[in-house]
């Protein structure tokens, strides 16, 4: 199980990115997005592109990021520019445990970084938590999200000239 732990959500400033921070953990292969600031409205967008593109994530909203740390039962990661090279520390990782992937909007406090078993830079250059999140899990799952397979009611097939774009009707006919 991959959760992401999304802390520091501001909702006037962050909505766009903490969706696509979202976006990215479902396509790409974690199974539950937690948000530390409460935001149904950014809980009813992602659970609306669950029903439509299919899977099984989740979404909760609300939370303790404290109290989750400390019930944590598997590996704790936090991506960050300040931690140590991807490529030397996800080897380290055990790939039968369960990961919390935290990552910040804003300045991430002490806590965070004491208490993650990684603290792990995909880059030591400013940028974005989404392609930060993007990567790790590309890496961590070596492309497994490629071929996932979502089941939804809608299903974009790849093409270079069009969209095209198939409705579960579409699909039983």
């Amino acid at each position: 199980m991959i959760t992401v732990l999304r802390i520091g959500h501001r909702i006037n400033r962050d909505k766009r990115i903490t969706t696509h921070v979202a976006l990215v953990a479902r396509a790409f292969g974690a199974d539950k997005i937690i948000i530390t600031t409460k935001d149904e409205k950014i809980k009813e967008n992602i659970t609306s592109i669950c029903k439509k593109f299919g899977g099984n994530f989740q979404i909760e909203t609300g939370a303790d990021p404290k109290k989750i740390i400390k019930q944590w039962n598997g590996t704790i990661i936090h991506l960050t520019m300040y931690g140590d090279n991807l490529k030397k520390s996800i080897s380290k990782i055990d790939k039968n445990d369960d990961l919390l992937i935290i990552v910040g909007a804003e300045k991430v406090p002490p806590y965070f970084y004491e208490n993650a078993d990684f603290n792990i830079s995909v880059g030591n250059q400013p940028h974005s938590e989404v392609a930060a999140l993007a990567i790790f899990l590309d890496r961590y799952l070596n492309g497994k999200w490629l071929t996932e397979q979502f089941n939804g009611k809608i299903e974009i097939i790849p093409s270079n000239k069009r969209k095209k774009v198939l409705s579960k009707k579409e699909k039983s006919d």
